[in-house]
């Protein structure tokens, strides 16, 4: 065994124990949900594959990574109705909130990447095709697949200098990006990068989110709950906010900003220590499980206490705030308001993410740095003509940018993964 091998066990295993830990004796719920999710899979996983003729093996990281890849696997499903599907998730974020995705014959957990993990668990499951979406890479299912001559490609991929493949001690994370079919990268700068360190299967095919963005405003989703809360036309949605977020919104909201306006905040974490704390920056606000239960009447602030209706939540704002820009990770999707033709407001660490950096150089968002900030955007935004541009140009941005599924889906027909010889 490699060194990096030796390594990369090591840290595997070193995660697992420090999460058992977190769910254990800290008590952590996401942790408890990944420990407890994982155990003993197989039973549940063999039946899921028993008498399976092709199979298509779609994994996501977590709920965003899903959404990103969700076109293509729904494609595929209509191309090949005889197909068996498996969508497995690394995170709870992800497997919780699509565990019962009608799109998929089976989701499960990922079982941690052991040799005798993916051993086992390919030996079940056989697939004709691994589909792995954005920035998932499991070295030892990647190289038992590349093993057993199962086909690999990888989707809206994105790469930057700074990541391990491209690091003098990255060579064991570089064969793997070299064994697999073909890489759909999202930009130019990620195919030149590749190139340069000698992986060249790669094609510019765009970011698949675009067209799952365009499919939602297609086919709009209703929610009546929030159509029952909003008595304004003047309505802020801000999603998948922190707290930095939290704090700049309180401060403009409470500063004069709530006067003829309603407000719908979704924040990214909703445990019950981060809504209470949200409760104390705002006060009057209510929760939406207590509203949509008759709990709570007429407000002009509403919290999101739920995971998976933001996407069809950003239609019912005139203006959106997306959250993330205060923090180490960065700003959140801004194509789903964008989709609905809505100006986005972000904060300022929105660097390498293209699809900001795109919105915010053609005027379809607008930076902020603190709360008067915010309310100079917000003041800004009153203006008809510029929000009507503003608007145009957020909605045309993912409009012109599709595409992505169409080219991944043609390459798959093309190379007949999915055609029983």
């Amino acid at each position: 065994m490699s060194l990096s091998i030796f390594c990369y066990n090591a840290g595997i295993g070193a995660y697992r124990a420090a999460l058992g830990l977190a769910a254990g004796i800290g008590g952590n719920k996401k942790a408890q949900l990944w420990v407890n999710g994982r155990k003993d899979p197989w039973p549940a996983l063999e039946a899921a594959m028993k008498g399976a003729g092709r199979v298509l093996w779609v994994h996501a990281a977590s709920l965003g990574e899903f959404e990103q890849g969700r076109p293509v696997l729904e494609a595929l499903r209509k191309e090949y109705p005889g197909l068996r599907i498996l969508l497995t998730f690394f995170s709870p974020s992800g497997y919780e909130v699509r565990k019962d995705y009608p799109g998929a014959d089976h989701v499960c957990y990922l079982p941690l990447d052991t040799p005798a993990n993916a051993r086992r668990f390919l030996d079940i499951v056989k697939p004709s095709l691994a589909i792995f979406i954005k920035y998932e890479f499991w070295y030892h299912y990647l190289d038992n697949m590349y093993a057993r001559k199962v086909h690999v490609i990888l989707i809206s991929g994105i790469f930057r200098h700074g990541q391990v493949f491209f690091k003098w001690y990255g060579g064991m994370f570089r064969s793997l990006l070299k064994r697999m079919d073909r890489l759909f990268v999202q930009n130019d700068a990620s195919l030149h990068l590749l190139n340069i360190h000698g992986i060249g299967q790669v094609t510019v095919a765009g970011d698949t989110r675009f067209d799952r963005v365009w499919q939602l405003r297609q086919h709009p989703v209703s929610l009546p709950e929030i159509e029952r809360f909003i008595t304004m036309d003047n309505v802020l949605v801000a999603g998948s906010t922190w707290e930095a977020d939290e704090k700049v919104i309180a401060e403009w909201w409470y500063g004069g900003g709530r006067e003829g306006r309603q407000l719908v905040l979704a924040p990214h974490e909703i445990n019950a220590p981060h809504i209470e704390h949200i409760q104390t920056l705002f006060p009057d606000a209510v929760k939406y499980s207590e509203f949509a239960a008759g709990k709570a009447g007429p407000a002009s602030v509403l919290i999101i206490d739920n995971v998976g209706m933001l996407s069809a939540l950003y239609r019912y704002g005139r203006t959106a705030y997306v959250g993330g820009g205060f923090g180490k990770g960065g700003i959140h999707n801004l194509l789903e308001p964008a989709t609905y033709g809505k100006p986005v407001i972000i904060g300022p660490v929105f660097h390498q993410f293209l699809e900001a950096e795109t919105l915010v150089q053609t005027r379809g968002a607008i930076v902020i740095n603190n709360a008067e900030e915010l309310r100079r955007a917000i003041e800004a935004l009153k203006d008809p003509y510029y929000y009507g541009q503003a608007a145009e140009i957020a909605g045309r941005f993912v409009e012109e940018n599709q595409g992505a599924t169409e080219k991944i889906v043609r390459y798959i027909q093309e190379k007949r993964f999915l055609t029983s010889e």
